[in-house]
């Protein structure tokens, strides 16, 4: 034995008069260092809900909650997270992930409490004294890039390629990259909120991820019949809330929905049973327009056991979306794909066949309910000195008579006046036709209601545009016509509207071209309504308000897309088309 060992319990006895190491909490204020992780913090406003943390969280320390009084909206869950330290291991994973950069952590480590609840709290709701902490752990997604990531890039056509003709711009994704796009989602499900048909996103996005492209294609029909059409075109609110997008890039929400419509065998056989005929019987339905909206409403009322006949002016369906979108946007060859859904499913369909006053009171007699959802097939005008003049077009017209396939004569330069996807799908079209295109747009060009893919392609195949640029008069020259115009300014709306443009002076300027395309709008055409039905609706600006159901208000009688107002666009209209089934399936058969 040491001499050590024989000594050493007597020498622990000269540290009794020696003060304890340990610091006195909490009555001794010791802040963390700057950078500390400390207690957590969430910026309320910032916040989404989106439940990212709770999901990285490995201890289940963070579950999601709902905040009183509040709601959930487009875009947010109005879940916010709730923090439990009897779990927490401050390893800021939650911090790192946070899709918006809302949640943190101050340097405040300490908190001396005898309820053991108050050790569960919702950060950025319940008050703690460190809410103004301006140091401790925040997020640097610039070194971890954790909270947002690119999306794949998509393989397009260079803008010398697109210009020689009407091939499609966007050539799709293939497996391996629908695969590393599709797993980028964290499955928040805040893309529903925004999408009007409210799809089944994250589970398609899931099932993408996995390879099982036909369990995707069957989600789409559940509550959209034209997901291929969408997969295109469709304006993608969804992407507009994605999570992804708040530090990094949005998932490709639309692009995902088109690889599936393009990558599967056979949609009998994927469908299966549900495009077997349902036995009928539960009451008949006239739907007045094969566009979008007509073609979702028949879609469902004829799942569901209705005798449904759609009314179609023209020899085809689809509507104005599939017969005036350019086919370097939406190929017709998708066309014929999507018919055999609604042809399988029982939907009787009669083209050529327009509905007028004395047809419509037929309808109203023989049938139980009647969907009219007509769609807007007039261009509106512009009241303006010279625009009847030879050579000044309508844009939506000319889009309707195939230009890829006819012979019309442009001449050397077009002007197109408007902003939204109409004047840019003339804009390009004409292009292709060889013109120099020139658009002129009251306002700027961050204030055009077009897509901003279609400006930003506009922009890139050479198209010249002339934001901020009023209207004044067209002339005839001897070479063409002459577009004069007055320079604006914008003035802000005291309303909180949009700002206005207002002419910068008197000065006139002009430009020398030989045709003039008018792209302001679409209006509405009721005059297929009786005098008797059409008095007792409610119209504003020309459009028939509905309620939530997209009832009329007239016994029996709905209506939905773009004669009702609304958003304007294709799956906007596939909303109304569900809701209108579902509300008149209930109506018919008494249930609701």
């Amino acid at each position: 034995m040491r001499f050590t060992d024989i000594f050493s319990p007597f020498l622990a006895w000269t540290r009794a008069s020696k003060k304890a190491d340990t610091i006195p909490y909490p009555y001794k204020d010791n802040p963390g260092s700057d950078r500390y992780r400390g207690f957590h913090k969430n910026d309320i406003e910032k916040c989404i809900g989106c439940g990212r943390c709770h999901d990285i969280c490995q201890n289940e320390a963070i579950d999601m909650v709902k905040v009183a009084d509040a709601d959930p909206e487009k875009g947010d869950s109005k879940l916010r997270p709730m923090v439990d330290y009897g779990r927490c291991c401050w390893c800021a994973l939650c911090i790192d992930v946070c899709s918006t950069g809302s949640l943190s952590m101050s340097n405040t480590y300490s908190w001396s409490t005898f309820n053991a609840d108050t050790c569960k709290y919702v950060p950025g709701v319940d008050s703690r004294t460190w809410d103004d902490s301006e140091k401790g752990y925040r997020q640097d997604n610039e070194i971890l890039g954790w909270a947002g990531s690119p999306r794949v890039p998509m393989t397009v056509l260079t803008p010398e390629e697109r210009i020689k003709g009407f091939e499609e711009v966007v050539k799709g994704y293939s497996m391996a990259e629908a695969v590393v796009e599709a797993s980028r989602c964290i499955r928040c499900g805040l893309c529903v909120t925004a999408c009007p048909t409210h799809m089944h996103i994250p589970e398609y996005i899931a099932a993408i991820t996995s390879g099982d492209i036909e369990e995707a294609v069957k989600l789409f029909y559940d509550n959209n019949p034209l997901p291929e059409m969408c997969g295109k075109v469709c304006t993608r609110q969804c992407e507009t809330v994605c999570a992804m997008g708040y530090q990094g890039e949005a998932i490709a929400i639309r692009w995902l929905k088109r690889f599936a419509c393009e990558n599967f065998e056979s949609l009998s056989e994927v469908l299966g049973t549900d495009l077997e005929p349902v036995a009928s019987g539960k009451g008949t339905v006239a739907v007045i327009g094969a566009g979008p909206a007509g073609l979702s409403a028949s879609y469902y009322l004829a799942r569901m056991g209705c005798d449904v006949h759609v009314f179609e002016a023209d020899d085809e369906g689809g509507g104005v979306a599939q017969h005036a979108i350019p086919e370097y946007r939406l190929p017709a060859s998708g066309y014929a794909k999507q018919m055999e859904v609604f042809e399988k499913a029982g939907v009787n369909f009669h083209y050529g066949k327009p509905v007028t006053p004395g047809k419509f009171r037929k309808l109203m007699k023989k049938y139980d309910a009647v969907f009219a959802a007509p769609g807007l097939q007039r261009s509106s005008d512009l009241r303006m000195e010279g625009a009847d003049l030879p050579g000044v077009l309508h844009a939506l017209y000319f889009l309707k008579d195939d230009p890829d396939k006819k012979n019309h004569d442009l001449g050397d330069t077009v002007l197109v006046i408007g902003g939204g996807n109409v004047a840019m799908d003339t804009a390009r079209t004409s292009r292709r036709l060889g013109c120099r295109v020139i658009v002129s747009y009251r306002r700027r060009i961050e204030d055009m209601p077009a897509d901003d893919e279609e400006i930003n392609e506009a922009m890139e195949e050479g198209i010249d545009f002339r934001p901020q640029t009023i209207p004044a008069r067209i002339e005839k020259t001897s070479t063409g016509l002459r577009y004069v115009y007055f320079k604006a300014v914008m003035v802000e709306d005291p309303d909180g509207g949009r700002p206005k443009p207002v002419k910068e002076s008197d000065e006139e300027y002009h430009l020398d071209v030989n045709t003039i395309f008018l792209a302001i709008g679409q209006a509405p055409s009721l005059d297929f309504l009786p005098l008797e039905v059409a008095s007792t609706l409610k119209t504003r600006w020309g459009l028939i308000e509905v309620d939530e159901n997209q009832f009329t208000g007239v016994e029996n009688i709905y209506a939905g897309g773009d004669v009702t107002p609304g958003a304007g666009d294709v799956v906007t209209a596939v909303a109304d088309g569900v809701r209108a089934a579902k509300a008149i399936f209930r109506k018919v058969n008494r249930n609701g």
